[in-house]
């Protein structure tokens, strides 16, 4: 079994999965702020195309490739394209930029 990992580490396409375990969509976005390790949550994009946002709070085990949220599917809010919720959009680093 997959070691659990940081929030630093979810990368866009990661499955996620609801607290039953069953596939909900996948991460289009990490939404937080490195620099003060506050991680507050993550868009994905469901089946059907829909774009949710699970608050960090909502977000449970974090394993490479997949993130567990602590609820269900209808428990995360439908997020308009245009809105951000929380902090910044987090990328993944580069390690060929410097």
């Amino acid at each position: 079994m997959p070691e659990p990992t940081s929030w630093f580490t979810i990368e866009p396409g990661w499955d996620v999965e609801d607290a039953a375990g069953a596939f909900v969509g996948e991460v289009t976005a990490v939404i937080g702020d490195r620099d003060a390790d506050i991680f507050d949550g993550l868009r994905f994009e469901t089946a059907d195309g829909e774009e949710r946002f699970a608050p960090g709070e909502s977000v449970g085990t974090i394993v490479e490739g997949t993130v567990s949220l602590s609820g269900q599917l209808d428990d995360m809010e439908a997020v308009p394209a245009e809105d951000e919720p929380g902090g910044v959009e987090v990328q993944p680093e580069d390690p060929g930029q410097v």
